[in-house]
C-alpha cells in the first residue's frame, strides 16, 4: 500500500509507471511519485496549478515526458532535459506552424526540482533509466516562462533544410577584445572565475592579468559579459602575480594553473616552482616543489582544496597536500609529460592524459590506476612533438571530453571507451583547445587559422563556425594572430571566451536577438537519446566534410 494518498481521495485515482521504478498517480491537484520499491512518497509536484483534484496522467514509451490534463479541459505536458530536446526536435513535425495557431501549442514545463531533488535523495543513481537525468540534477530550474520560448524558437525555422551558422562579420555576434596590458605576451591559460563576474589569463611571460566587471546601469548582475568593458584589476600596491621561473627561456615552459571553489586564491607554475597566490591581494602566500621536474598540469581535489593533484614534465602525477606540505602519493603510468587531470566526484576518480596520447583513469580512495588506453590517432595525421591531450569531464561526471590537435572525442569513463568523435578532415587547421559549455550541451573548439566552431556535445554534430573576420581587427591576419585557449562562462551557456597568441582576450556572446549559437543539426535516424546511448566511433565522416 502506497502511503501519501490524501485522507479523502476519490475512489479512484489515475496512475501509470515508468522505466519499471517510477510510479505517479494524479491526486490532491498535483502529482505525486513513488519508487515502486518503497511505499513512502517520493516527491509531488503541482505543475505550477491549474490540476483538477485528480488528474489524469500517463507516461510517454519512454518515460522522458508526462502528459497532465487541467482544469480548463487543456493538457500541461511535463518534460525530462531528454523530454525537452525531443520535443525541441519534432515539434515542428507534429505542429506545422502555418496551419496551428500559436495558442494550441502545449504548455511544455521541466519537471522541477523539487522532484530531482528527492530522486537524488533516494539514492536513484542510474541516470539514464531514472528521474536523477530531470532537467533541476543539472541545475537547470528554469521556470515555466523560460522554456517554452526556447522550444518554439528552435522549431519556428518555417525552412525544414538544415543549414550551418556562418560568421564572418563583427555585426553577426557580440565579441569584445578586453583592455590590453602591454607587458601581455601569448595567453597561455584562461579560465573565468567561479562566481563569473572575473576572467583570469596566465600569460607565457609569467604573468597574470585579472580582468573584473563591476555592477553597472549597463550591466546590473556584474557578471562577464561581452556587452560591457570590464577593468584590467590590479590592487594599489601595484603587485603583479608573476610565476617563478628557471634560468631557461620561460617561452618554453608549460605554464598550468587552478582556481580554488570561492575564488580566493590561485595555483599556478609557469617551468618553476608552484606558486599560491591571494586572488584578492596579488601577494604570494606560498611557493613549493622547486624543479625538476616541472609541473605542467594542476587540479584541485573536488573535496578538498588542501590536496592538489600535479602533472609533471617526468610523466609522473604527485597528489600533494599543501595544508602539511606533503606528497600522498605519486602515480605513475605515462610516458610523457602530464597535459591533463581531471576529477570525476561522482565516480571517485582521477583521469589523466599525457603527451604520450594515452588516457588513465587512478581511483581517488587508494589512488590505483584502474584503466588505461591510448588515443586513435586519426590516419593521415602525424601529431606534433608539443601535441596536448586535455580531458574534461562533462556535467553528469560519466563521461568526459578529450581534446587532441586531431580530434575531439567524449569518452565513457568506467569502461574508458570513446562514445562520440569528431575529426576535422585533413586540410583543417589543428585544434588547439575545447571545452564544454557550463551546462555541458555544447562543446567550443578554437583552431590553429583562427576559426571557432561550435557544436552540439550530445553528438558533437557542428551547429555554427565563427570566421577570424567576425572578430579579428581587419588589419591582423589569422596566419599571424589564433587563439591557443578557449574558456566557458560558468553560469551562461552561451558565453566563452578565448585566449589569442598576440596576448588579447575576446570575450564572445551571440546577438541578443539569437540568444543562441545557431540550430543544432538534425538528429540522425530520429534517435534524441542522450549520449549513453550514442553510438560507437565511425559516424563521423559527415561531419569531416563541414570543416
Amino acid at each position: 500500500t502506497y502511503q501519501g494518498f490524501r485522507k479523502r481521495s476519490l475512489g479512484v485515482v489515475q496512475f501509470d509507471t515508468t522505466k519499471n521504478r517510477f510510479l505517479a498517480a494524479g491526486d490532491d491537484f498535483s502529482i505525486k511519485f513513488w519508487d515502486m520499491d518503497s511505499v513512502q512518497l517520493l516527491t509531488s509536484i503541482d505543475a505550477d496549478g491549474g490540476l483538477p483534484a485528480s488528474p489524469r496522467i500517463r507516461f510517454n514509451k519512454d518515460g522522458c515526458l508526462l502528459a497532465v490534463s487541467t482544469n480548463d479541459n487543456g493538457i500541461k505536458i511535463l518534460a525530462t532535459s531528454d523530454g525537452i530536446r525531443l520535443l525541441r526536435t519534432f515539434e515542428n513535425l507534429a505542429y506545422d506552424a502555418s496551419r496551428t495557431s500559436e495558442n494550441s501549442k502545449p504548455t511544455i514545463s521541466p519537471i522541477s526540482a523539487a522532484a530531482a531533488a528527492a530522486a537524488t535523495s533516494a539514492g536513484l543513481a542510474d541516470r539514464a533509466a531514472s528521474m536523477v537525468s530531470i532537467p533541476g540534477m543539472n541545475g537547470d530550474v528554469r521556470s515555466l516562462a523560460d522554456v517554452k520560448p526556447r522550444i518554439t524558437e528552435e522549431s519556428n525555422d518555417k525552412s525544414k533544410v538544415w543549414k550551418l551558422t556562418e560568421l564572418s562579420e563583427p555585426n553577426q555576434c557580440r565579441s569584445l577584445r578586453l583592455p590590453e596590458n602591454l607587458r601581455a605576451t601569448k595567453i597561455s591559460r584562461l579560465i573565468f572565475t567561479n562566481s563569473g563576474n572575473a576572467i583570469l589569463a596566465l600569460a607565457s611571460n609569467a604573468i597574470h592579468l585579472l580582468w573584473k566587471w563591476q555592477r553597472t546601469e549597463r550591466n546590473s548582475s556584474g557578471k562577464a559579459t561581452a556587452s560591457v568593458a570590464p577593468q584590467l584589476w590590479q590592487p594599489p600596491s601595484g603587485i603583479m602575480m608573476t610565476n617563478d621561473v628557471t634560468d631557461s627561456n620561460p617561452e618554453e615552459a608549460v605554464p598550468c594553473f587552478a582556481l580554488s571553489k570561492n575564488d580566493s586564491y590561485v595555483m599556478s607554475a609557469s617551468g618553476g616552482k608552484i606558486s599560491l597566490f591571494n586572488m584578492m591581494t596579488f601577494k604570494t602566500m606560498a611557493t613549493f616543489m622547486p624543479p625538476p621536474p616541472a609541473a605542467t598540469f594542476l587540479a584541485f581535489h573536488p573535496q578538498d582544496n588542501n590536496i592538489i593533484a600535479i602533472g609533471m614534465d617526468d610523466s609522473s602525477i604527485q597528489i600533494y597536500n599543501v595544508r602539511v606540505d606533503e606528497v600522498k602519493s605519486k602515480l605513475k603510468g605515462h610516458s610523457k609529460r602530464i597535459t591533463g587531470l581531471a576529477f570525476s566526484h561522482a565516480l571517485n576518480v582521477l583521469v589523466s592524459s599525457g603527451a604520450d596520447s594515452q588516457l588513465c583513469v587512478w581511483s581517488s580512495d587508494g589512488w590505483e590506476k584502474q584503466k588505461n588506453r591510448f588515443l586513435q590517432i586519426p590516419t593521415g595525421r602525424t601529431p606534433t612533438a608539443q601535441s596536448d591531450t586535455r580531458v574534461q569531464f562533462h556535467q553528469d561526471q560519466i563521461h568526459f571530453l578529450v581534446v587532441h590537435e586531431t580530434q575531439l572525442a567524449i569518452f565513457e569513463t568506467t569502461k574508458l571507451e570513446c562514445v562520440k568523435q569528431w575529426v576535422p578532415r585533413e586540410s583543417s587547421a589543428p585544434i588547439t583547445h575545447a571545452t564544454f559549455s557550463c551546462d555541458s550541451q555544447l562543446v567550443y573548439a578554437c583552431f590553429l587559422d583562427a576559426t571557432v566552431c561550435v557544436f552540439s556535445a550530445a553528438n558533437l554534430k557542428l551547429r555554427c563556425r565563427i570566421n577570424p573576420s567576425a572578430y579579428l581587427p581587419a588589419g591582423v591576419s589569422s596566419s599571424n594572430v589564433h587563439p591557443l585557449v578557449i574558456a566557458a562562462h560558468p553560469q551562461e551557456p552561451n558565453e566563452f571566451a578565448l585566449g589569442l597568441s598576440d596576448g588579447g582576450v575576446h570575450v564572445f556572446e551571440p546577438l541578443e536577438s539569437e540568444g543562441k549559437w545557431g540550430v543544432p543539426p538534425p538528429v540522425d535516424n530520429g534517435s534524441t537519446s542522450s549520449m549513453p546511448a550514442t553510438p560507437p566511433v565511425g559516424g563521423s565522416g559527415s561531419d569531416q566534410a563541414q570543416r
